[in-house]
């Protein structure tokens, strides 16, 4: 087994890197799901790293790579271009330049991953890996919250108002993190060519990944599950078997939820819950070890019998979709009658999501069934309002936020639109969507080349499975912020990748590539007499050595991009932790970030703030000064200097910054506040305006 693993290895080198990526994104999923830019960018140099190590010890051909995982690289690549160039046009500069850096992070795993062929064996242990590190963590969570139950600030910390927000620090992020998981373990345990125990091994696992993401109360992972069994069955091979193995996972599933969903009904109505928690572990821990050790049995009397004939493999094929069919018409029926009239449900559906209350519209209940209640509506109306005003280029990466601000109606104030496609439309245009359209389209039909032509078994059923993980984060994200979470968004491409790296590769471009000699050309048309090869062999360096060149300015263009950020961020956060005691030294350092950082105005605005905080009111004001100066639009350094020009008695140039905040953010009340006082000739008390807005940030948080 081992000489055949490390063969499998030496035969695809490229699997080393990538486990390394990997294991970098296993490590993000353990906290905030690599949310932070401290987390993420320092992430992409390693991603840049292992990408530079394998292009050097397994430099690929062009010719080698498949026709449609180039398009899918220059169409993302090009993308990420575009992102990079939004930071002319955007409103908020400093936003639009970390937007661009995401995008480049999810290029970088793109290409580490669909470069080079991978064989059934390697591409196995990669998405198992990483399957199995997944199954363990939420193996962990479900410890870590049995082991917090008896605490009621920890319980309160890691599943605040009943929904489980631990490691991903976002309940929806949260469910997401364990379910792209899932597919790809669902879909792995069929496959004949694993061994019995580890197809047991990812059963349960499935089912364990499952129950913790029911813990998250997660409505976009409720509704997104139904459309991903759709997609499974209908363009997935291997349905028969598909649904042999759903079976006793749902049923695993079905038995442990209603214990599971007890603990957010008790913490949500103010219990302690503790005897709920506990009842749920066993719950979850029982329900996948006999999934398991069911699946493992079933797998291992799979491999000791003998290969039916055809005709009766055929009558079982036959027998197991009808049993299929019914059980779909029983859930159908089940559901129907459960739900009650689908037209009245679809109907307050609808109304609770359109509402303009958000949750307050659903109705009283479980929260996965009381309605679709949320702001996103909202939040989906400004982002097409931005793409009909922008349609071309959009609005800049990243830079939804001062745009809702302006124009929302909720009582939330986003970052982002809350759905990838409604994202690359508002933030990158027409242009941006016609990118994302034909490389996500070629990449999928490099999967499906892959699924349909590879001779490996072992190469179609990796690929199927890692196509799903990467669906889910698709399908869930398109009503949700995800593609902000690089601790989503980065595994979500290198399963993709992984899947176009099991594309067949031309058999002859793979023998010549083995050799390490060129092709010959055609016998029908020899060398022209100009074209000596000494001369063609000059032609062939020079081109080389350009391409290398452009390479290497690319990567340190990368490199500095990546850094830059990240460190300004450190020096901010830094600076933050030490102001009360050592205030000179935060400002400098606060200054050394805003050097590092040329388009971001987070350094100044937290240098008034320090300031305001210790009474040092012109220093603050020419601190949001030059914030305002790199992001015109930003409505609380507005708001602060205008409290600072009516404190000073400076009454003109106070209604004029209130005018101007109150116009960026109109719904805001301590904006409004301020400047209703301004105009009444009364100066406003800007200690007492900076308790009322942590109060309001505390409360919103």
């Amino acid at each position: 087994m081992a000489s055949r693993l490390l063969a499998a290895l030496r035969a695809a080198p490229a699997t080393v890197p990538a486990l390394a990526a990997l294991a970098l994104m296993v490590l993000w999923a353990t906290n905030d799901a690599g949310y932070p830019l401290t987390h993420w960018a320092p992430g992409g140099l390693i991603v840049l790293a292992l990408l530079a190590i394998a292009l050097a010890v397994v430099r690929p051909r062009l010719a080698e790579i498949p026709l449609a995982v180039r398009i899918a690289l220059l169409c993302l690549a090009a993308y990420t271009a575009l992102s990079f160039l939004s930071i002319l046009w955007a409103a908020v500069p400093g936003d639009a330049w970390e937007g661009a850096n995401r995008t480049l992070l999810y290029l970088l795993v793109f290409a580490l991953f669909a470069c080079w062929p991978q064989r059934g064996a390697t591409a196995a242990l990669l998405l198992g890996a990483w399957t199995l590190a997944l199954i363990a963590l939420a193996a962990f969570a479900v410890l870590h919250i049995n082991a917090a139950a008896g605490s009621a600030t920890r319980l309160a910390a890691l599943l605040p108002e009943g929904r489980l927000v631990y490691p991903a620090g976002y309940a929806n992020a949260d469910a997401a993190q364990w379910l792209m998981a899932c597919w790809p373990a669902l879909l792995l345990a069929r496959s004949p060519r694993l061994p019995w125990g580890l197809r047991g091994v990812l059963a349960g696992g499935a089912v364990l990944l499952a129950e913790v993401a029911l813990l998250s109360q997660s409505r976009g992972a409720l509704y997104a599950t139904p459309v991903m069994l759709l997609l499974v069955f209908a363009l997935l091979p291997g349905r028969v078997r598909s649904f042999a193995l759903l079976a006793p996972i749902a049923a695993g599933i079905g038995a442990a939820a209603p214990a599971v969903l007890r603990v957010g009904e008790q913490l949500e109505a103010g219990h302690r819950g503790t005897t709920a928690i506990h009842s749920a572990t066993l719950a979850i821990f029982a329900a996948a070890l006999a999934v398991g050790l069911v699946v493992a049995a079933g797998a291992a009397l799979e491999r000791r019998r003998a290969p039916l004939p055809p005709a009766a493999a055929r009558r079982v094929h036959r027998g197991v979709g009808a049993l299929a069919l019914a059980g779909l018409l029983v859930l159908l029926i089940g559901g129907w009658a459960a739900a009650g009239n689908p037209l009245t449900r679809a109907r307050h559906a609808w109304d609770t999501f359109k509402s303009p209350s958000g949750y307050a519209a659903n109705s009283t209940g479980s929260r996965l069934t009381s309605g679709l209640g949320s702001s996103r509506y909202d939040f989906y109306r400004v982002a097409l309002d931005e793409f009909t005003a922008h349609p071309l280029l959009g609005i800049g990466a990243d830079n939804f936020a001062e745009s809702y601000l302006a124009h929302g109606r909720g009582s939330e104030t986003p970052h982002y639109p809350h759905s990838v496609e409604l994202r690359t439309l508002a933030e990158t245009g027409l242009l941006g969507a016609l990118l994302a359209i034909l490389g996500l389209g070629a990449a999928l039909f490099a999967v499906w080349r892959a699924l349909r032509s590879s001779s490996d078994q072992l190469a179609r059923a990796v690929a199927a499975a890692a196509v799903a993980g990467f669906a889910y984060w698709a399908v869930h994200g398109s009503f949700d912020w995800f593609w902000e979470f690089a601790g989503l968004g980065a595994p979500a491409f290198a399963l993709l990748g992984l899947a176009c790296s099991l594309t067949p590769r031309a058999a002859a471009v793979r023998a010549t590539s083995a050799a390490g000699v060129e092709s010959p050309p055609p016998a029908e048309s020899p060398r022209p007499a100009e074209s000596p090869p000494r001369a063609r062999a000059r032609g062939h360096a020079r081109l080389r050595a350009g391409a290398g060149l452009a390479a290497a300015i690319l990567a340190s263009a990368a490199i500095v991009s990546l850094t830059a950020p990240w460190l300004s961020q450190l020096q901010v956060q830094s600076a933050a932790r030490i102001w009360v005691r050592a205030p000179a030294q935060a400002y400098a350092r606060l200054d050394h970030a805003a050097r590092l950082n040329p388009l971001g105005d987070e350094p100044y605005v937290v240098a008034g703030s320090i300031a305001l905080r210790r009474g040092e009111l012109t220093h603050a004001d020419r601190e949001f000064a030059l914030a305002l100066q790199r992001t015109p639009g930003d409505a609380y350094a507005t708001l602060e200097r205008g409290a600072i020009a009516s404190t000073r008695g400076q009454r003109q140039a106070a209604l004029l910054l209130l005018e101007r905040a109150a116009r960026l953010s109109p719904r805001d009340a301590l904006t409004g506040q301020a400047l209703d006082l301004a105009r009444h000739g009364r100066r406003i008390d800007i200690a007492a305006l900076n308790r009322a807005i942590l109060r309001s940030a505390q409360q919103l948080a």
